[in-house]
């Protein structure tokens, strides 16, 4: 749908360069740029994607699979050949008109972002999430709409850096989407709408259990840097844990449904499977009771570990019944069913989040503040992650203002990161009740 009338033309433009100058002097010049506002005759929405891993890759190709007037004119990521990999993956799976990506328009090393944002209407953020709050700070800095993944910090200091940038993109109306695409779900959303079926919700368990992830093996000639950038999923300081990347999605769902966050947090984890060098820093078992203020607990598991039972869901039970998230339905306490939610009408959640957000820009409208719900879910998982960690009950206030910032002082390949392995090659890993965060 190219609504390409002059008044359509009118209200996006306006819109979009409204949106750059709201907060004033907030916004870094020049204010008038091309990339601040729609332009040309046929008004096409330009968008950046910010590391061209696969979740980045899937996420423009769905972008540009959007019924808006959509092209990719801008690409960034830290490694060359993860860069072409992306754009052979997307040239094969979306037409040669809405990609428009020459060599002076791919960007490669820890900057190439802030050379890609000032191209866009909208910035897609796909890097690992340890770059999620410098990033969403220059395109909001910037004034773009945005899509970003999930989780959107690995620490306390990163949440905060969010949620201030989510307070401007608010002020600025820019529209920000967050990966949690269980939002953008047709069952989910019906069972929120019907929620209160069960009840006031006393207590809930949330599962993220599965095999484990990939493992890129050290290469000879790698810097640390380096190697850790290939290797992000096992360093807290880009993945935060699997607790964190992954398991947020079920968390987030009990937030949601709750309408509230934990106040505090306690658990059991560590490493009893994946326990080598290849693995970093991370723990392979996750289990955490998190207690919201109205004396409500969430039992959260996550785990990777072969030949375990699998089981990704979410359940809500309440003073009337339960939510049973991963079969769609609704039951009382004798096990009536209340409603069932028609899989037919089932949607791709992950292509949802996009035909709502570029129509929502198309149109000129400011429907979507994800980053905050986005950050406060992060730190539920990171609270989570202290608790396990250090074998400690963790307060979410003392948690979230504790300042804990887990990054290099900088980012060049030759620095050294956080946590570096000892002389036979193993990393400093958590131990409950020695690791303290007091």
């Amino acid at each position: 749908m190219n609504n390409n009338n002059s008044s359509n033309q009118s209200t996006r433009r306006e819109f979009v360069k409204n949106s750059s100058l709201l907060a004033g002097g907030l916004l870094a010049a020049p204010l008038f740029s091309k990339a601040n506002y729609f332009s040309g005759a046929d008004d096409t929405i330009k968008i950046a994607l910010i590391g061209c891993g696969g979740r980045g890759t899937g996420a423009a190709t769905q972008a540009l699979s959007t019924k808006q007037n959509v092209k990719l004119v801008a690409m960034a990521d830290a490694f060359r050949d993860r860069l072409d990999k992306s754009h052979k993956s997307i040239s094969e799976e979306i037409d040669a008109g809405r990609i428009d990506v020459p060599e002076e328009r791919k960007f490669v090393g820890f900057d190439a972002y802030q050379k890609a944002i000032p191209l866009a209407d909208v910035v897609i953020l796909a890097t690992p999430p340890g770059f999620r709050p410098i990033h969403f700070e220059e395109a909001v800095k910037q004034g773009k709409h945005i899509f970003m993944e999930k989780p959107v910090a690995t620490d306390p200091a990163g949440v905060q850096k969010v949620l201030a940038a989510a307070a401007i993109a608010k002020q600025k109306k820019l529209n920000v989407v967050v990966g949690l695409q269980r939002h953008y779900q047709n069952s989910y959303r019906e069972l929120f709408k019907r929620k209160d079926a069960i009840g006031d919700i006393t207590s809930a368990q949330a599962w993220w259990d599965g095999d484990g992830v990939w493992v890129h093996p050290r290469k000879e000639g790698q810097t640390e840097m380096e190697y850790q950038m290939r290797n992000w999923y096992y360093f807290n300081w880009l993945c935060g844990d699997h607790i964190t990347e992954q398991h947020i999605h079920n968390i987030d769902v009990i937030n949601w449904f709750k309408g509230s966050y934990p106040v505090k947090a306690q658990g059991i984890g560590g490493r009893e499977v994946r326990k080598g060098k290849d693995y970093g820093e991370i723990f392979d078992h996750h289990f955490v009771e998190f207690h919201y203020a109205d004396g409500s607990i969430l039992n959260s598991q996550c785990r990777h570990q072969p030949k375990t039972m699998n089981k990704v869901d979410e359940l809500l039970i309440g003073t009337k019944g339960k939510i049973f998230a991963g079969a769609a339905n609704i039951v009382d306490h004798k096990g009536k069913v209340l409603y069932q939610f028609d899989r037919k009408t089932e949607n791709n959640p992950y292509q949802t989040e996009h035909d709502e957000l570029f129509e929502a820009v198309a149109k000129g409208q400011f429907k979507f503040w994800d980053a905050e719900r986005g950050a406060k879910s992060t730190m539920t998982s990171i609270l989570g992650r202290m608790a396990t960690y250090s074998g400690q009950v963790i307060e979410w206030d003392k948690a979230i203002n504790s300042g804990i910032d887990i990054h290099p002082k900088e980012y060049d390949w030759a620095a050294m990161p956080p946590v570096v392995p000892d002389a036979d090659g193993f990393y400093p890993v958590a131990v409950p009740g020695v690791t303290s965060y007091a």
